[in-house]
């Protein structure tokens, strides 16, 4: 075995351990379906056993008293092993559920707090693979994988000791096959995992596209992409078709293989026990018991042959379950408590950048915001500026310099604490397969019904809604798939109203706004950004024209800093963005 092999057999071993360790939470339930397997272990023995009596004695010259009692013998020995079976099968399949569950909560909690660039940097259809197929192939190694090593070993050995006892000779022929076996398991392993890994790779390519097909489903008949989609999801499928086949094709070769294996040394037995080699050692009765015992090691061999195939897609699939079990999560260095805060914002020397060796996506701000003091961030595209509101929820960490809320720095601050002073309405709006009341109230527990009311009244949401169907107890669908555009975004800026959190971020939160509505929402907003500091990330310039202060953004750097008339004046990069968003609003 070479130094790659010996590595990677040692992995494979560590994760099978830890998978193992959470089936093993549940120890008494594996002791009993343990102890069962004994039982059914036994009885295959013992089926093996009574073909002795019954080929000797009923069939020759003397009929015992034991001949008698061989049917009731046998009923007994398969009552015995039906209610083991049932409790040995039931005890794993409970074992393996709770697993299933264990791994799937642990796993969606570590996505609760991974880090923001994990996501940026995954597709969401692979992590989404892992918490549902890859859980799957973990649970059925840690428990069938389990269930069928011992029970299968148990089974072997307990058969073999009879074989031995009955003859040693022939028992010994019988264990020529099994370096053949070893090394035959051994190749195939490597094939296993490899042929494992790639196709669960392939399993979360086809969620990735089926995810992006159904989410997007508006864009693509639109847009005709029907063929070119059709054509990605066939490669793909074609290609999972194509390593399942392989994956089959390994394993329809392994067990014929090793069938043909046992069938020369079973072809050999029958030579020995018809000739003279031994003698008088075998009588009819052992010879028949011990040729049952040998067919009924079959069975179990076999199993254990593609129970290899069982364990080495459970291992790939744990490798890819703890890869994201073992991500660092979201760290959290604050422990300063803060209960409400005023809303004093403070940048000083503030850079950014996404990776290491990357560019700076911010350089030097240094900024001051007063409490209840309403700031728009405007720019080009890839400017800054909504990298620099994402810092203020610790979604990054400044590459330099720092960010102050009332004087305390935000890395001191708790997360939790910290997140809690900030309200958000993006430009792409999300909701919850929910109600109405539960999608504005999200976040927030023991929300009245009349608070509910009045935050979706403020968001001149309240005409719509009570037009609904169930009213606040309509179901909206997934990403309140059932409301228009407009209407998602005022239940999106209610949630954020009835959050009541000193700091507001509105990113471009009345783009998907008519006119009319626009004008009620902004009235609703100007109501109450004078009691809240506010951070307006704007492409519309006519929507902050009354802001206390507007900055102006260029390649991470602020420019320009003013009010709307002063900054006009100016005749700067705000001036041109101006007259060109006049110019392209007269031509349309």
């Amino acid at each position: 075995m070479t130094d790659r092999e010996r590595a990677g057999y040692d992995t494979g071993w560590r994760v099978y351990r830890r998978l193992l360790s959470y089936a093993f939470q549940y120890w008494p339930l594996l002791i009993t379906a343990t102890v069962t397997m004994v039982i059914m272990a036994a009885t295959e023995a013992g089926f093996a056993a009574l073909m002795k009596p019954l080929m000797d004695e009923s069939f020759g010259a003397d009929e015992s008293q034991l001949s008698r009692w061989i049917p009731l013998l046998l009923i007994g020995l398969f009552a015995v092993r039906g209610v083991a079976e049932f409790g040995a099968t039931y005890s794993m399949r409970y074992v393996g559920r709770q697993v299933v569950k264990r791994l799937r909560t642990e796993l969606f909690e570590r996505l609760l707090v991974m880090p923001v660039q994990r996501f940026q940097h995954q597709s969401s259809g692979e992590l989404i693979s892992r918490l549902t197929y890859n859980v799957e192939q973990v649970a059925s190694a840690a428990t069938d994988g389990f269930s069928v090593l011992v029970k299968d070993s148990l089974t072997i050995l307990v058969l073999l000791a009879w074989m031995l006892y009955l003859s040693a000779a022939l028992t010994m022929t019988v264990l020529v096959i099994v370096p053949a076996v070893v090394l035959l398991v051994n190749v195939v392993t490597r094939q296993f995992r490899r042929l494992s890994h790639r196709i669960q790779g392939n399993m979360s390519d086809v969620t990735h596209v089926t995810q992006e097909v159904i989410e997007g489903h508006r864009v693509v008949r639109i847009f005709g992409g029907e063929p070119f989609e059709r054509e990605r999801f066939e490669g793909i499928n074609e290609g999972n078709r194509r390593l399942h086949m392989r994956m089959e094709g390994v394993k329809a070769a392994y067990v014929p293989i090793i069938q043909f294996i046992v069938a020369l040394v079973l072809a050999f037995i029958i030579w020995m026990a018809t000739s003279d080699t031994l003698g008088d050692e075998v009588t009819a009765g052992t010879f028949v018991s011990f040729l049952t015992a040998m067919l009924l090691l079959l069975t179990p061999i076999r199993r254990l042959s593609t129970i290899n195939a069982t364990l080495q897609r459970g291992i790939a699939a744990g490798q890819n379950i703890f890869a994201v079990l073992d991500e660092v999560p979201e760290r959290d260095t604050g422990h300063t408590p803060m209960e409400r805060a005023r809303g004093a914002l403070r940048f000083e020397q503030v850079s950014f950048r996404y990776e290491p060796g990357g560019p700076d996506v911010l350089k030097d701000i240094d900024l001051a915001i007063e409490p209840g003091e309403n700031v728009a961030l405007v720019g080009r595209s890839g400017s800054g500026k909504t990298t620099l509101v994402n810092l203020l929820p610790r979604f990054f960490q400044p590459t330099r310099g720092r960010i102050f809320l009332d004087g305390h720095d935000l890395s001191d601050l708790r997360l939790r604490d910290l997140r809690r002073q900030i309200a958000y309405v993006g430009q792409h709006v999300t909701l919850f397969a929910d109600t109405v009341a539960n999608n504005i109230a999200y976040g927030r527990v023991g929300t009245t019904l009349d608070e509910i009311r009045e935050a979706a009244a403020a968001a001149h949401a309240l005409d719509f809604i009570e037009q609904l169907p169930d009213g606040f107890d309509t179901e909206i669908g997934e990403n309140g798939v059932l409301l228009s555009g407009g209407q998602r975004q005022r239940l999106a800026i209610a949630r954020a109203l009835l959050r009541d959190a000193p700091l507001l971020i509105l990113d471009e939160a009345t783009s998907a706004l008519d006119n009319e509505s626009e004008r009620k929402v902004q009235a609703a907003l100007a109501n109450l950004m004078h009691t809240r500091t506010t951070l307006i990330i704007a492409h519309r310039l006519s929507t902050i024209e009354h802001a206390d202060r507007i900055l102006v953004l260029d390649a991470g750097r602020i420019v320009e800093q003013g009010q709307h008339a002063d900054l006009l004046a100016r005749d700067g990069i705000y001036t041109h963005l101006y007259r060109l968003q006049f110019r392209e609003a007269e031509a349309g």
